[in-house]
């Protein structure tokens, strides 16, 4: 069965547009720390897929988080980290670097710079999306940050939290 940890108040981190990654100037960064109870189970991505899932997230990935410094300027991204460490620095250049292990979870608003800079070997992450918006990868060009300047407000916000459901701190932190 899948399951959440007890709803707990997420760190709540907003970054500015540095000229190259835009960040979102309005919705901030989410990361709950072991919202996802996967200990004692050897199908942790499963249990990760089926909250993500029961709460409308979908369109969902396995992998890592890419090396590279990128946002995506017209869909909010929730990733799961299933096993294994990494250190992600959120906000583009002048960001913050996270630790996140298993059972944390960030969900990140369109336009927010992501970039693995360090990880353990068994990393796996699952990685989803609200029902509305349109995947793209965006990764700081000049044209590309003005045309996210002008998408990323027009992004739709999510109907629900993708761990914690309708009741969860997402839609209060995202409309206030």
């Amino acid at each position: 069965m899948a399951t959440a940890t007890e709803l707990s108040e997420p760190l709540a981190l907003m970054f500015e547009d540095d000229g190259s990654i835009p960040n979102n100037p309005r919705l901030p960064l989410l990361i709950y720390r072991n919202a996802i109870d996967v200990a004692g189970t050897p199908n942790r991505e499963d249990v990760i897929e089926a909250v993500f899932a029961k709460n409308g997230w979908g369109e969902m990935w396995r992998n890592g988080i890419h090396p590279y410094v990128h946002y995506h300027s017209a869909i909010h991204e929730v990733l799961g980290i299933a096993r294994g460490r990494a250190t992600v620095r959120f906000g583009g250049a002048q960001g913050r670097e996270i630790e996140l292990s298993s059972g944390d979870v960030a969900v990140l608003p369109a336009g927010t710079g992501h970039q693995c800079v360090r990880k353990g070997p068994d990393l796996m992450v699952i990685g989803a999306y609200p029902p509305t918006g349109r995947y793209d990868l965006c990764r700081g060009s000049k044209a590309e940050h003005a045309k996210a300047v002008l998408s990323i407000p027009q992004v739709p916000l999510p109907k629900t939290d993708p761990i914690y459901g309708v009741q969860g701190p997402l839609r209060k932190l995202w409309r206030a």
